[in-house]
C-alpha cells in the first residue's frame, strides 16, 4: 500500500494512537472511576424524604410559576386588564411570589432537619463561614432591592413599567444578577449556621425572588438549578 507524503499520517492512523478527544464518554472507562467520595456525599440524602421532596418541589416550581406568569402577561396583558392597572397586577403578583417564597424557604429548613447532618460541619470555623455567607448575602439581597424598587425587584418590566435607565449602581456595578447570588449565598450560610449543621453543597443563582439584573426590556428571569443543604 502506497505510504502517504503527509508525515503525521502514519501517527493519526496507527492503532496505538490515543483515544480521540472528541470521543466524549465513550473514551471513559468507568471501571476505573473512584466513586466512593459520591457514595459518601449521597449517604447524606434521603431522596424519598416528604420533607426533601417537598423542598425539591417548590424550589424547581417557584421560579418557573414567575416565568410563566410574568411571560404570559407581558404577551397578553390580561392580568394589567383584570386589575384594572399594571401597578395592582404586579402588586399581586408579588404578593404570591413572596406566598410561595415563605413556603419554600419553610420546606427547605424542614428538608434541613429531617436529612443526616455531617459531622465535619460541626465545628466553630463551619459556624463563622455560615455567618460571613449570610451576611454577605443579605448586604447582597438588600441592596439590589433598594437599588431596583418594588417593582422593579417583581418582574415590573413585564407589566411595562420601566426605568428610566438600566440600573448600575451598587451591587449591579461590580456583579451580575446580585440578588440571585446573594440569595444562593443566604441558603448555604443559612444550611451551614445551625450546630450542628451540615450541607452537602450549593449550586449558584437559586433565586430569593424574582430580580432583573437591570431595567430595560423583558427577558427571562433564571432561576438556579437545585440545591442539596442538608442539615440534621
Amino acid at each position: 500500500m502506497k505510504r502517504s507524503g503527509n508525515p503525521g499520517a502514519e501517527a493519526t492512523n496507527s492503532s496505538v494512537a490515543g483515544p480521540d478527544c472528541c470521543g466524549g464518554l465513550g473514551n471513559i472507562d468507568f471501571r476505573q472511576a473512584d466513586f466512593c467520595v459520591m457514595t459518601r456525599l449521597l449517604g447524606y440524602v434521603d431522596p424519598l424524604d416528604p420533607s426533601f421532596v417537598a423542598a425539591v418541589i417548590t424550589i424547581t416550581f417557584n421560579p418557573l410559576y414567575w416565568n410563566v406568569v410574568a411571560r404570559w402577561e407581558h404577551k397578553t396583558r390580561k392580568l394589567s386588564r383584570a386589575f384594572g392597572s399594571p401597578y395592582l397586577a404586579c402588586y399581586s403578583l408579588s404578593v404570591t411570589i413572596l406566598l410561595l417564597n415563605f413556603l419554600r424557604s419553610h420546606c427547605f429548613t424542614q428538608a434541613m432537619l429531617s436529612q443526616p447532618r455531617m459531622e465535619s460541619l460541626d465545628t466553630p470555623a463551619a459556624y463563622s463561614l455560615g455567618l460571613a455567607l449570610l451576611g454577605l448575602g443579605v448586604v447582597l439581597v438588600l441592596s439590589s432591592f433598594f437599588a431596583l424598587g418594588f417593582t422593579g425587584t417583581f418582574l415590573g418590566d413585564y407589566f411595562g413599567i420601566l426605568k428610566e435607565a438600566r440600573v448600575t449602581v451598587f451591587p449591579f456595578n461590580i456583579l451580575d444578577n446580585p440578588m440571585y447570588w446573594g440569595s444562593t449565598a443566604n441558603y448555604l450560610g443559612w444550611a451551614i449556621i445551625p450546630a450542628p449543621a451540615g450541607a452537602v453543597g450549593s449550586e449558584a443563582r437559586q433565586p430569593h425572588g424574582p430580580a432583573p439584573d437591570g431595567a430595560g426590556g423583558p427577558h427571562l428571569h433564571s432561576g438556579p438549578p437545585i440545591r442539596r443543604a442538608l442539615h440534621r
